[in-house]
């Protein structure tokens, strides 16, 4: 599977499900991140994003989301840094004038084939990203959220049943659920909603990046439609859970987006 990701959102079309709202996106450079942005766009939405130094990558989701007439700012930097979460949040807010949605999605990932090479670094690395920066950035974000505002945490199918190669990365994705369902819980009296996407295997560019080239051609196979999804094929779960017209009986809900396959659990 050498394709580049279809992650533009170019055959989506908006029904001003987000007239007005602001939006920030963690790893919103590309991949799901990306469709995200776009797809918000076209509902009405201003969005940030916020990713580690992919500056082409996030330049070109901006102008994706610039041609939808709506504004987009883009913030390079370290998320496991607890500080730069915050300072994101309060950009967000300051350039954006307020803030309605935020969509926790940047992840990391760093396979191996025996559990014994799992050293110490990469595992701290991981959980710095994929879930210690979720708790940073929805801390700074909840003070400046309405009732009605949702927050919308990516997880994995990963997190719903493991995987002996991202022992790490699928604990972290254990955590986000846990994470969902006690902020939805802990956020009910504020009227902040919050909801987790668990997808499948999706072809995005980090699957390329941290796989060989042997997995990365099987990569997907293995979903009973025989093939890994499309961020666009994805984003549309969260347009759902970020509007309140199509949502507000909703909060505390994980929403895994399969290909056929039966949800774990």
């Amino acid at each position: 599977m050498a394709d580049q990701p279809q992650d533009e959102m170019r055959a989506y079309r908006g029904r001003d499900l987000l007239a007005g709202k602001k939006a920030l996106i963690t790893g919103g450079d590309s991949g799901i991140g990306r469709a995200v942005a776009v797809a918000f766009a076209k509902e009405g939405a201003d969005v940030a994003i916020a990713y580690l130094e992919e500056s082409d990558d996030a330049g070109h989701t901006a102008e994706l989301v610039a041609a939808e007439g709506r504004k987009c700012r883009v913030f390079p930097g370290d998320l496991a840094d607890p500080q730069h979460c915050r300072d994101v949040v309060e950009r967000t807010v300051s350039e954006l004038g307020g803030l309605d949605v935020v969509v926790n999605n940047v992840a990391y990932q760093e396979p191996v084939e025996d559990f014994l090479e799992l050293s110490d670094d990469p595992w701290r690395r991981t959980f710095s990203v994929n879930i210690d920066s979720f708790f940073h950035v929805t801390k700074a974000a909840v003070p400046h959220l309405a009732p009605g505002s949702a927050i919308i945490n990516t997880g994995s199918v990963n997190g719903l049943r493991g995987n002996k190669s991202l022992i790490d990365y699928s604990a972290t994705k254990g955590a986000v659920n846990a994470l969902t369902y006690s902020l939805a819980q802990a956020l009910l009296e504020r009227g902040i909603r919050v909801n987790c996407v668990d997808p499948g295997p999706v072809w995005t560019p980090l699957i390329p990046a941290t796989m060989d080239e042997e997995k990365v051609a099987d990569f997907g196979k293995q979903a009973p439609y025989g093939r890994a999804a499309q961020p666009d094929e994805i984003a549309p779960s969260y347009v759902f859970f970020a509007s309140g017209l199509l949502s507000s009986y909703y909060s505390g809900e994980v929403l895994a987006p399969l290909g056929g396959e039966t949800m774990p659990g």
